[in-house]
C-alpha cells in the first residue's frame, strides 16, 4: 500500500532538483519522501524544489520530512523550498504556522 501512495518524479534544471509529487503522505508514504530526499543531497544536490500540486493529503511524519530536510539542506548551503502547494498542503503548512518558511 505504501509504495502506491505516493509517486515522485524527478527531474534536474541548472543545478536544482525539482521532485514531483503525486498522492497523498502519510505515515508510511513520508518515508519514501525521505529516501529520494537522501539520494538528492548524496547526489550532491543542495537546492531542492518540491512541487506539491497533486498533493491531496499531508501528514505529520511528511511535515517532519520536510522540516528535516529543509534544515539538512541549509546546512549544505543549499534551499529547500515548495512549489505549487495544493490547497490542502497550503491550509496544513498555514495551520501549523510553516508556510512562511517552506512557500517562498
Amino acid at each position: 500500500m505504501a509504495s502506491t501512495e505516493l509517486t515522485i518524479d524527478e527531474e534536474s534544471v541548472d543545478g536544482v532538483s525539482k521532485l514531483i509529487l503525486k498522492g497523498r503522505i502519510t505515515s508510511f508514504s513520508a518515508s519514501i519522501l525521505q529516501y529520494k530526499l537522501d539520494d538528492v543531497l548524496a547526489s550532491g544536490q543542495t537546492n531542492i524544489v518540491i512541487n506539491m500540486m497533486q498533493v491531496g493529503f499531508l501528514s505529520s511524519a511528511g511535515i517532519r520530512v520536510l522540516l528535516m530536510y529543509f534544515k539538512k539542506a541549509k546546512e549544505m548551503s543549499g534551499s529547500l523550498h515548495i512549489e505549487n502547494p495544493s490547497e490542502n498542503v497550503v491550509n496544513v503548512l498555514g495551520m501549523t504556522a510553516l508556510d512562511e518558511m517552506l512557500l517562498n
